[in-house]
């Protein structure tokens, strides 16, 4: 029912993407949303080529499904991550943080498909003409470094501005969420907060448990000051955080008081002292699930909505 051009592009069986979560998004969650008719990703992050080369071989060990890789362009290895990615053959590349079209024509030599993420309309249109096979279009919603448009207000207009398919992500967790993404012009979504808590992912249970408790005003937005907002869910150091940034602390040493507090949260579970990345939609994630129940659920969910919108019209 909801197969749509994402999935013949993709090669994929639903329209559903797994957000690249640094620290979060490993071979184990790629592989396990990939199994179950999605598109996992392998978070490249800030890590060194040859970490990345390690999931993407296990990956494939996992799965013999499509796959993909985010990999954000302001990595300090950046140049030798897309050469692993090129060697390797992956076969969809997500993109954050920057212009991929600097890669663009090496990466399609061997038919990779690229997928930026985009926080607005104009980037949207950049990235069409650089040649982008798809779109990621990321509302303020969403978890981690975010724009400023909201996902209900940015998946019509970007879909009315560009030709090739919209992936709506951000505030998007269940089969409700969906269609209202396919309702407003998107092809597929994105969703990263509700594959967080799945079974598969490892990251720490402290960490699950925090998104899982979740109330609707928990996530809030950290650094605007510095230009690069960052949503994450309250805690000792998010408070501490901004404080600090309400004193007039400088970017500088902002950045410094975040360096690293995504792995003590992801890794050791320090979800006090850490930065637990999370987007508005943790309110509603109340449990920790496999992937496949989770993709399954959203896709009965949205049919079951549908059938009820049928009722209402006397069909």
């Amino acid at each position: 029912m909801f197969k749509t051009q994402i999935c013949d592009l993709l090669n994929i069986e639903v329209p559903i993407l797994q957000g690249g979560m640094a620290w979060v998004a490993t071979a184990e969650l790629a592989a396990a949303v990939s199994n179950a008719g999605g598109l996992g990703l392998v978070a490249a992050g800030n890590a060194p080529a040859d970490i990345v080369e390690e999931q993407i071989i296990k990956t494939r060990e996992l799965t013999d499904k499509p796959f993909g890789v985010n990999i954000m362009l302001l990595s300090p290895f950046i140049d030798d991550v897309v050469e692993v990615v090129h060697r390797q053959k992956v076969p969809v590349i997500t993109t954050g943080a920057g212009n991929p079209g600097k890669y663009m024509a090496y990466l399609k030599e061997y038919g990779a498909k690229i997928i930026p993420v985009v926080p607005s309309v104009a980037l949207a249109k950049r990235m069409e003409r650089a040649g982008s096979d798809a779109i990621i279009v990321e509302g303020t919603e969403a978890g981690g470094h975010i724009g400023e448009l909201t996902t209900m207000a940015l998946v019509p207009q970007a879909a009315q501005a560009v030709s090739i398919p919209i992936i709506a992500a951000g505030g998007i967790a269940d089969g409700h969420g969906f269609l209202a993404a396919l309702s407003l012009g998107a092809q597929a979504v994105q969703l990263g907060t509700r594959f967080v808590c799945s079974t598969e992912c490892t990251a720490h249970e402290a960490y699950k448990e925090m998104l899982v408790k979740a109330g609707d005003r928990d996530a809030v937005v950290t650094a605007r000051s510095t230009g690069h907002p960052v949503r994450v869910l309250k805690n000792r150091f998010v408070k501490e955080l901004m404080a600090m940034e309400k004193e007039g602390l400088g970017m500088e040493e902002l950045e410094q008081m975040g360096a690293g507090k995504l792995r003590i949260a992801v890794q050791d579970g320090d979800v006090q002292n850490g930065s637990v990345m999370a987007g508005q939609i943790a309110g509603m994630v109340n449990d920790i699930r496999p992937c496949n129940e989770i993709i399954t659920h959203i896709l009965q969910e949205a049919s079951d909505q549908l059938k009820k919108l049928s009722l209402l019209r006397g069909e």
